[in-house]
């Protein structure tokens, strides 16, 4: 039993420094060329201009890349206009990730001794992929007239729709005029569509998206996320130096689905910013946003159809199925949902760091997934759930090709949707940790090397109820052309 335990505890060496040595080769491959970097390709080809002018790092817009993006892509002069640019050019970037990465789930239902399902195993995966492709066309049509398209897929080419808008810049003269109708992001200082993490966990902001559990393993019936494109129609304004910025947007309640799939309610999100300059160290901007939406919590109408599927081998009977669909865009019994959050991204020479504040609340009804039908109640022991999440997200660059990214993100549920629900059910922790080295930047082309690990672990996520772990491990090339 010893010489058992001491190969194992061995064996584990062994892969904890085969782990160490691909780490620091990988990094010292990273770190191996040091060109300068000039470009971003779309506007940098239509512009001539140093990605450095809109990037801190891309995806990740800087200050003056944040006026450009308010402003409707326009700097004001003559190549703003298609009719003065050459024919050739055509405002299309496309960005693809191949990559390596390992997943792993501390606690999944497997088959075994127990049953179908009824074991509980760690499953980890690798190995070499794709992430999805996207395709970003946008500019201006005209003078004040803008748009962005972009037609997205997943890794298995099943393409569609992530943005398409058109905008009114500046109507009147001013810049406190713009609107803005399509599917769009929310305007959201810190986008989940410019995030530099690429991991299945990291990949997107916990916070953005967190629902409690309505009970243990049961989660909430709607779905919404801060993060995610929505469709709807927006006004932006916005200071001529872009220091002060205000913002409203009348959303469909469909998370972003055409169609009219799910209600006919709406939603609104506020959001307003103000920066300022502290010395040397840079500019600074504080905010704050806030939705309030509804959602549906039943179908109004539905249709059950019936077909037949076999034989009854007794009798001789046909034996049918029963199907329940309910017709798209009649859901009522609407309740509230809310989100609110402070935002502050704060710069220190070549280190910044973002911090967010978030409260969220949904209405008993929601959190119970409970229908409102007209006479029902609620159930004993239902409340509204509410949580409180805060994130705090840092990058360290050494120069415009090396940053390093850190991120933590935390949800801690206030008050459960049942009184008897864990305390600490859904409660969530997520840990970042990446780099990624930009090679060069053309104004015709981009790559980066990227490196990541991220963790989330999440209390009574597991098939018993136990905190769940999961991580991603990823290495791969981010390019874009």
């Amino acid at each position: 039993m010893e010489s058992l335990r001491s190969n194992e505890v061995r064996n584990g060496f062994v892969r904890a420094a085969k782990a160490l040595l691909y780490s620091v080769a990988i990094v010292l491959f990273l770190l191996a060329d040091c060109r300068p970097a000039t470009a971003l390709p779309a506007f940098a080809r239509k512009y001539g201009m140093p990605c450095s002018s809109c990037h801190e790092a891309w995806p990740m817009l800087s200050p003056f890349g944040q006026r450009f993006k308010d402003n409707g892509y326009q700097m004001g002069n003559d190549r703003d206009a298609p009719i003065f640019q050459q024919a050739a050019y055509w405002p299309v970037t496309f960005r693809i990730t191949p990559i390596w990465h390992r997943e792993s789930i501390g606690s999944a239902p497997v088959d075994g001794s127990a049953g179908p399902g009824g074991n509980l195993a760690k499953i980890t995966t690798q190995g070499f992929d794709l992430s999805g492709l996207d395709f970003h066309t946008g500019g201006t049509l005209a003078n004040n007239f803008s748009f962005y398209v972009l037609p997205s897929s997943n890794s298995a080419a099943m393409f569609h729709f992530e943005s398409v808008w058109a905008r009114l810049d500046n109507v009147f003269g001013t810049p406190w005029i713009n609107i803005k109708l399509g599917k769009f992001e929310l305007d959201n200082l810190l986008s989940e569509k410019r995030i530099l993490t690429l991991t299945n966990v990291a990949g997107t902001y916990e916070n953005y998206h967190f629902q409690p559990f309505s009970s243990p393993g049961v989660h909430e019936n709607y779905t919404f996320g801060i993060g995610d494109n929505q469709l709807g129609l927006e006004w932006l304004g916005h200071s001529a130096d872009d220091r002060t910025r205000v913002s409203a947007a009348l959303l469909s309640a469909s998370e972003g689905t055409v169609g009219l799939p799910t209600s006919r309610g709406y939603g609104t999100y506020l959001a307003a910013s103000q920066a300022f300059e502290i010395g040397s160290l840079g500019l600074q901007r504080v905010g704050g946003f806030a939705f309030l939406g509804e959602e549906p919590t039943y179908f109004q109408y539905n249709l059950t159809t019936t077909s037949t599927v076999g034989v009854d081998s007794v009798t001789g009977a046909p034996v049918n199925s029963s199907t329940t669909t309910p017709y798209a865009g009649t859901g009522i019994g609407n309740k509230l949902v809310q989100r609110y959050g402070l935002i502050g991204m704060w710069y220190i020479k070549k280190f910044d760091i973002t911090t967010i504040y978030f409260h969220g609340k949904d209405n008993a009804w929601l959190g119970t997934n409970t229908p409102a039908v007209p006479g029902a109640v609620l159930p004993a022991g239902a409340h509204a759930p509410s949580w409180n999440g805060a994130l705090f997200e840092s990058h360290y660059m050494f120069n415009p090709q090396v940053i390093l990214i850190q991120r933590y993100e935390l949800d801690r549920v206030s008050q459960q949707a049942f009184s008897s629900n864990p305390g600490n059910l859904s409660n969530a922790d997520v840990l970042t940790f990446g780099a990624r080295y930009y090679p060069f930047i053309s104004s015709r082309a981009g790559f980066a090397y990227h490196a990541e690990y991220a963790i989330i672990w999440q209390k009574g996520a597991s098939p018993v109820f136990t905190p769940l772990a999961t991580s991603s491990l990823l290495f791969g090339f981010d390019f874009d052309f």
